[in-house]
């Protein structure tokens, strides 16, 4: 028991230094312009970006289906560094995170997350399964893999979950990828002897196997290979650097490590194309046709710098002379960027080439009219002002008038403006204004205008708004005491409270002074009725004093007689007392009638008061030989027995 108790401490404490190795180890992968770091730390997703900014970079992006490969080689670099159990499922952060909050949004290709280092929604998903629809927590996203597979046959899928904790990095979790971003790669050093190359890059990894290196590292050259004889005999340190817009190289010329014994057998000298030995045991690095040695002395460039396709954006690349630089060239409507490679477009508008509206488009531009205005013709001519009030185009239903760019709507007299849009014309009810009635007596609102009226025994006027005493009138007509329509033919009756004053003239004709629509009476305010149109407020067959106006509204500056004659008519009758005496009938009905109903009241209250009595007596106390009646008297002749009896002496 002993023996088997020590055995196993002896296994623990061998497993221990491989578990804090595997902790330290990671994997580097470098390409395009970003290099991607696969660590082994059971941390949180919090803790895990942590380490990833302290040495300048993020939580691994994997925005398209490339970056994800990238990022897979470096997972199966890092599962080589140690022997995972078979069949075990690990997880490895990456940036992909969802906030507090922020709930599941299905209809996007990212499901509601986005990614740390910036942007919401990408097109590359490869989800393993669907998210969970929760907000209370922040959710956070691994790649999940099989340890046992360092190959790696398809992507590593996404799964969500918790973010952990510093206590609690959550189930399954292995490790972390970061990703580092850089303005430039250079190529691998090539040596052309024995030696050994380390690249340390500016995020702290070390390696000696990248396929680019990211601007600003340093390699470490150390040449020969330590067995005699070719034993190290100098240590070299280059550094990658940008020696132009968008080229990075080293500062470095020539093949390193040269071995005179092996020439160019060994890695073809570390010439890029050709190797020349020389007959002394030197050698020098060459080009095919068609191609020129770079000043490194090893790599080769096409004697046609455009062969390559250096120039973007729809920019034309141009040779320079003997075929060592070039320039780019951009078509019209566009100028070269800052790198001078790439074009960018011109804007135009920023000169004012059109009269009104300028709108700048990739390449060109196009003048556009305001409001109100269109192009003189099929071209980009001038603008003209658009007739809003041609025949079939105006909007208004009265009058419109054009202007610059616009128009505006208005409407006749005895009208004014409504809608939303100001186009519409609403008539004016003279007879109801505030300022009240223009006439004297009645007032008969039409479309547009009025027309006034008197009541019987009245006359109008030669003004055509107040009315004069008829030959049989005895007095000023009388006040109605109420307001009235008439309906949309007769209008609104209004009755002045008083009677316009008038002045004879030599001539005997009544003259007062000029009215004008929506004047207010100069004496008091009107009382409307509710009345019969003119033509009804006389008897049958007598003329009545209604007015039939030939024109919308009384004029005040033509002549009284014109006035009296041409816009108004109004008749009188020589039966105008029959009118009087119909109102005084009028009047006594209604007298009769209020005695009627105060007799009838009178007799109610008189029967009221006799049930009420007969009440009274009926609730009075009774004497207890009011329960009691008196018996007749007995006749006292006896009535003549019937003789056909069977029971006689019985009968009744």
């Amino acid at each position: 028991m002993m023996a088997m108790s020590l055995g196993l401490l002896l296994l623990l404490l061998l497993a221990l230094p491989r578990e804090g190795a595997a902790e330290g180890q990671e994997a580097v992968v470098c390409a395009g312009a970003a290099c991607y770091t696969a660590h082994w730390g059971k941390l949180s997703a919090d803790d895990a970006q942590q380490r990833c900014s302290k040495k300048g970079g993020n939580l691994a992006t994997v925005k398209t289906e490339e970056e994800a490969r990238h990022i897979q080689s470096a997972l199966a670099r890092l599962l080589q560094t140690a022997v995972p159990p078979a069949g075990r499922m690990g997880r490895f952060w990456i940036g992909l995170q969802r906030d507090k909050g922020k709930c599941l949004d299905s209809n996007r290709t990212l499901k509601g997350f986005s990614w740390v280092g910036g942007g919401e929604d990408t097109l590359y998903t490869n989800w393993y399964k669907g998210a969970k629809n929760s907000c209370i927590s922040k959710r956070c996203v691994s790649l999940l893999l099989e340890l046992s597979l360092p190959a790696l046959g398809s992507l590593p899928r996404w799964a969500e979950g918790p973010c952990g904790s510093s206590r609690s990095p959550g189930s399954g979790i292995e490790g972390f990828v970061c990703k580092f971003s850089f303005k430039g790669m250079c190529r691998p050093l090539t040596l052309g002897g024995p030696g050994r190359v380390n690249y340390s890059t500016p995020f702290q990894a070390s390696s000696s196997s990248l396929q680019a290196v990211p601007f600003a590292s340093v390699a470490s050259v150390a040449c020969g290979d330590g067995d005699g004889v070719g034993a190290v005999s100098f240590q070299s340190y280059f550094l990658c650097k940008e020696k132009a817009p968008d080229v990075f190289d080293w500062d470095t010329s020539g093949p390193l490590c040269v071995s005179a014994q092996l020439g160019c057998d060994f890695n073809n000298g570390g010439c890029q194309q050709e190797c020349f030995e020389g007959g002394d045991g030197s050698f020098r690095c060459g080009c095919r046709p068609g191609f020129r040695l770079r000043d490194d002395l090893v790599t080769c460039a096409s004697r046609d710098p455009c062969s390559s396709s250096p120039c973007s954006g729809g920019a034309t690349c141009v040779p320079g002379p003997l075929g060592k630089d070039f320039t780019c060239h951009c078509p019209q409507g566009y100028q070269l960027g800052p790198t001078q490679q790439g074009c960018v477009d011109v804007d135009e508008c920023r000169d004012a080439p059109c009269a009104q509206e300028c709108v700048n488009t990739p390449g060109s531009f196009r003048c556009e009219c305001w409001v109100g205005y269109e192009p003189s013709g099929l071209g980009e001519g001038p603008c003209w002002d658009v007739d809003e009030c041609a025949p079939g185009r105006s909007p208004c239903t009265q009058s419109c008038t054009n202007t610059e760019g616009s128009f505006y709507c208005s409407c006749e007299e005895g009208y004014i403006l409504a809608g939303e849009d100001g186009t519409q014309c609403l008539d004016v009810d003279e007879c109801g204004g505030q300022e009240g009635s223009p006439c004297g007596s009645l007032c008969f609102n039409t479309e547009g205008s009025f027309r006034c009226g008197c009541l019987p025994g009245w006359e109008l006027a030669p003004d055509g708004v107040s009315c004069t005493e008829g030959p049989t009138s005895p007095g000023p007509p009388p006040r109605p005491p109420q307001r009235g329509h008439m309906g949309n033919e007769e209008g609104t009756l209004v009755l002045s409270a008083t009677t316009p004053s008038s002045t004879g003239d030599p001539e005997g004709t009544s003259k007062v002074a000029p009215t004008s629509r929506g004047a207010s009476l100069p004496t008091s305010i009107p009382v409307p009725v509710s009345l019969a149109p003119p033509e009804m407020l006389a008897p049958s067959g007598t003329p009545g004093t209604g007015t039939e106006p030939s024109t919308h509204q009384p004029t005040a500056t033509a002549a009284p007689r014109e006035l009296a004659g041409e816009d108004f008519k109004a008749e009188q009758s020589d039966e105008g007392a029959d009118g009087q005496r119909l109102l005084l009938f009028y009047i006594l009905g209604t007298v009769v009638a209020i005695l009627l109903l105060l007799a009838l009241a009178l007799g109610l209250l008189v029967c009221r008061k006799r049930r009420a009595g007969r009440e009274e007596e009926e609730k009075k106390p009774q004497s207890a030989a009011d329960s009691y009646s008196w018996v007749p008297e007995r006749a006292k002749s006896r009535a003549t027995e019937n003789p056909y009896s069977p029971t006689p002496g019985t009968d009744c």
